[in-house]
């Protein structure tokens, strides 16, 4: 078999594979974890800092987003990837254990990078 037969055969056996892949990963949907709105960051990672305290009830932060949270004296950084559609949750859905921020709903906007 000649060197091009051979490369057009590994591009197309390795373009089959990336798009297997990909369809498996979009095809994942919601954990019902944490993970579902994103990840911890180190706290030097922040944009900005949110200062929550008893009079909060919302915050509002874009996807993409990294932001560190604030309350009596603890704190965490989170980085926020949510899935298509989710536009809202409750902040203790990604709160750690310990860490006491009341009934504080978390309004995700789009990333601005990906608006029309």
């Amino acid at each position: 078999m000649s060197n091009f037969k051979s490369n057009v055969i590994a591009l197309a056996l390795i373009g089959l594979t990336s798009t297997a892949m990909m369809a498996s990963a979009q095809a994942a949907g919601p954990s019902g974890t944490a993970a579902d709105y994103g990840t911890l960051a180190p706290a030097n990672a922040a944009a900005r800092t949110i200062v929550i305290n008893g009079d909060t009830k919302w915050v509002n932060v874009e996807n993409g987003e990294t932001v560190q949270f604030s309350v009596g004296g603890q704190s965490f950084t989170w980085n926020f990837s949510t899935f298509p559609g989710t536009t809202s949750f409750d902040l203790s859905k990604i709160s750690p254990a310990g860490v006491q921020f009341g009934n504080v709903r978390v309004y995700v906007a789009s990333n601005p990078l990906y608006r029309g």
